[in-house]
């Protein structure tokens, strides 16, 4: 039995143990409960310690281009916290998997966002307003099978492609050579452009910044980490970033949600969001 079933078969066991028990009981809000250590794992026996809160999700269709017909209707939530950083536990349904990009292909995906320093209110929960930005850890299930192994390569992502050839791997050129990578470069205008949305990658996350609708963009360096898996009934997502400033154990804030559905077309502002939610770090 390979490590993915394993891990599967682990986090389904997590899943159902916890489906029944008290630590499933609804909460009013999202409590981040304190850990000494995170864990990175979703089927970690840890997160049976934290209260679920489920998060109602809402078409994002006040801004174009909206969303018009509903998907995703909720996702439950976990998290935790060490005083430094906060975990977020994501586990919504999903019965397809789209994982593999491709033209007219959407990736499954997630984020979430909180005001980017803790004040007396918080800022529009539709990504924030001018002069007042939020952060976004954004996960794609695209990156996270990339992680995962899936090779950056035009047979891993249509099997049935066959390349008569490549210049940038001309018999001509030796293997890693300056000539070679700066011809391998000339035929990937993504990367050659620091666009940081083309693989390969090492993270399935993105840190982002936004002042409201229309100006994401992506933060200077990205500290969040995080890892998504399947489980029956569609993804479990682990999302852990620092806390934002002025956010210590026993403050409150507020924290919202969006997912993207890729079998129902979602990509952008196309997606199923939640309000602004409650959020109580434990001490």
């Amino acid at each position: 039995m390979n490590h993915e079933r394993i891990a599967a078969l682990a986090l389904t066991a997590f899943v159902t143990a916890c489906s029944g028990g008290p630590a499933t009981a609804p909460s009013a809000e999202v409590i981040a409960a304190h850990r000494a250590q995170l864990p990175s794992d979703p089927g970690d026996a840890a997160w049976r310690d934290a209260p679920v809160y489920t998060a109602a999700l809402v078409l994002q269709d006040m801004v174009e281009p909206r969303l018009l017909e509903p998907s995703t209707d909720k996702v439950q939530v976990r998290a935790l916290s060490d005083a430094k950083s906060i975990a977020f536990r994501l586990e919504w349904a999903d019965p397809t998997v789209n994982d593999v990009p491709g033209l007219g292909r959407f990736s499954d995906a997630c984020a979430v966002q909180l005001p980017v320093s803790i004040q007396a209110d918080v800022p529009a929960p539709q990504m924030g307003e001018t002069q007042r930005p939020v952060e976004i850890t954004y996960w794609r299930a695209f990156w996270q099978s990339m992680v995962d192994g899936r090779e950056d390569t035009i047979k891993a992502l249509f099997p049935n492609a066959t390349v008569d050839h490549y210049p940038f791997e001309a018999a001509s050129l030796q293997p890693g050579s300056e000539a070679q990578r700066e011809m391998a470069q000339r035929y990937a205008p993504a990367r050659a452009l620091g666009n940081d949305m083309a693989g390969p990658r090492t993270q399935p996350v993105q840190d982002l910044l936004a002042e409201g609708p229309g100006t994401i963009h992506p933060a200077a360096e990205t500290r969040s980490v995080g890892r998504g898996m399947r489980s029956d009934q569609g993804w479990v997502v682990v999302l852990s970033r620092p806390l934002p400033h002025g956010l210590e154990p026993g403050a409150r804030t507020q924290v919202a949600f969006a997912v993207w559905q890729g079998a129902h077309q979602e990509a952008g502002a196309r997606k199923m969001r939640s309000v602004w939610v409650p959020l109580l770090l434990q001490k």
